[in-house]
């Protein structure tokens, strides 16, 4: 493979991209047939379009895609799920040569849709820019092989490690936040301090961030918190990228004694996009109360240990998590403070970290990045990469790898 194929695959990756919030619970796919050096078809896919981008960039090519070269991000599907398999469609059509970036992590697919190709004559390339492709579909390859979402802990903090600035700094310009508030408090792109919804908030990180933040928010199916966060900010938590989605980022918060207000902002707009996971009953008359508001409540055991939450009882992470899976999220965005943030390294359902540093000094030690107990329980990240963002620079790093190689 040359040049011409590197740049082929790379636009294939563009248009799967732009898929982004409008494909899950199915992957990221992006497809360029080309013909004589020049693109004549290509297409993505979206989840409410049905159609995959391999018979979305077949259309466009119609007869032409005989004797063509197809470029696609994942291996061509060769079974009938919402729409008939692609390896078959691409054979029908003529097409010469197929080049895949990645095998399917899919058990039903697993390579049959390239053995289905060879049999039939085509000629078959897989690996070009495979890492980017596998990047780009790490929650599906996740969700689909076990089950759970894909997890990424995201945090703000100073250069000294702390998610929040001392007291006395905060006092001088309102109350100081990263994009992580206290008691286990996110703000993600605002935080609030008290019921009423008025504070000034001081940032630790930019414009800049918060803005990444969103977008991270934008690529997520759900958004993780605990119950400390809406009692000490009265956040949103929403998505306020301004990025197309089909389904509206689910509001996940861990609330084992339902301490939820319903006057909370969350409470108040709430649109199918709330989910309570707590350990009251679920016939008690303020679970009934937030479920006639529109709230989605699950009722959890409490996990076996107690795994503590500051004041929060405890709630099962693998639990949380399994029910997720079962509602087809793919991907977990856990925005909280010290003590959860713990828990879940702690538990190991953390995949990645994604830590915003501010060139800022705390002085302090009151609000660290995790407990110290699941700190002493995480190991060395893997493929760390760290860049820029306005003045602040995001650390990101794997705690474990959904396609097994560490």
């Amino acid at each position: 493979m040359d040049a011409h194929d590197t740049r082929f695959m790379q636009h294939a990756l563009d248009l799967a991209r732009k898929a982004t919030g409008l494909a899950s619970p199915n992957p990221l796919v992006g497809c360029v047939i080309v013909q004589n050096g020049e693109i004549i078809g290509q297409g993505f896919h979206e989840y409410d379009g049905r159609a995959h981008a391999e018979v979305l960039a077949l259309r466009a090519t119609g007869e032409k895609a005989r004797g063509a070269t197809l470029y696609v991000t994942l291996e061509p599907c060769s079974h009938t799920g919402r729409t008939g398999p692609c390896s078959e469609a691409i054979i029908a059509a003529g097409v010469s040569k197929v080049v895949a970036a990645m095998q399917d992590p899919n058990p039903a697919v697993a390579g049959r849709g390239f053995e289905k190709l060879r049999a039939a004559g085509v000629q078959v390339q897989t690996g070009l820019l495979e890492d980017e492709a596998r990047k780009m579909n790490e929650a599906f390859a996740c969700w689909i092989t076990t089950g759970q979402p894909f997890v990424t802990l995201k945090s703000a903090l100073t250069l000294d490690g702390q998610l929040a600035l001392p007291a006395a700094e905060a006092r001088s310009g309102g109350k100081a936040h990263g994009h992580a508030a206290l008691h286990d408090a996110t703000a993600g792109g605002g935080a609030i301090s008290g019921g009423s919804g008025k504070s000034s908030v001081t940032w630790i990180t930019s414009e800049e961030s918060r803005a990444e933040v969103h977008r991270m928010r934008h690529a997520s199916d759900a958004l993780l918190t605990g119950i400390g966060t809406i009692l000490a900010d009265n956040p949103l938590l929403t998505d306020r990228s301004g990025l197309p989605r089909r389904r509206r980022l689910l509001r996940v918060i861990l609330d084992s004694e339902l301490k939820l207000a319903e006057e909370s902002r969350i409470v108040r707009t709430v649109d199918e996009d709330l989910l309570i996971f707590t350990r009251t009953p679920l016939r008690a008359p303020r679970a009934r109360k937030l479920a006639e508001a529109g709230v989605k409540l699950v009722r959890v055991r409490k996990p076996e240990g107690g795994v503590e939450l500051g004041s929060d009882a405890g709630i099962d992470l693998q639990e949380v998590l399994e029910e997720l899976g079962r509602r087809e999220v793919l991907s977990v965005l856990l925005e909280a403070g010290p003590r959860l943030n713990g828990a879940a390294l702690a538990a190991g359902v953390v995949h990645k970290l994604a830590l915003f540093y501010a060139p800022r000094i705390a002085g302090g030690g009151t609000v660290p990045f995790a407990s110290a107990d699941g700190a002493k329980k995480h190991g060395a990240l893997h493929n760390t990469s760290v860049r820029t963002i306005g003045p602040d620079f995001l650390v990101e790093g794997y705690c474990k790898n959904v396609y097994g190689n560490y």
